[in-house]
């Protein structure tokens, strides 16, 4: 990002369009918010929630493959399971 703020936005905006929202579609998540290079993702089950992080991070690591280790795009991904039914109450 540091090297190259432009051209990451670009590569990031794009392989979002190609592959992380269609795999976010298929597992059924709900993008909640962006935040720059950050998104938080809703999905109906925590099965499904792991099943597209481990699809990604595949994916991710597949399309790396080939890039130059200072271009490639790498991704954290972490998973919190929660009680709603609490919030529910609370924003009722």
């Amino acid at each position: 990002m540091g090297a190259n703020e432009t051209g990451t936005l670009a590569a990031l905006k794009t392989l979002r369009t190609d592959f992380i929202d269609g795999k976010i579609a298929e597992h059924q998540g709900r993008i909640v918010k962006l935040t720059g290079d950050g998104m938080l993702v809703e999905f109906p089950s925590v099965v499904n929630a792991v099943a597209c992080a481990a699809e990604m991070q595949r994916g991710i690591r597949d399309r790396n493959a080939d890039v130059p280790q200072d271009r490639r795009l790498e991704f954290r991904v972490g998973v919190n399971l929660g009680d709603d039914r609490r919030r529910r109450r609370y924003f009722r």
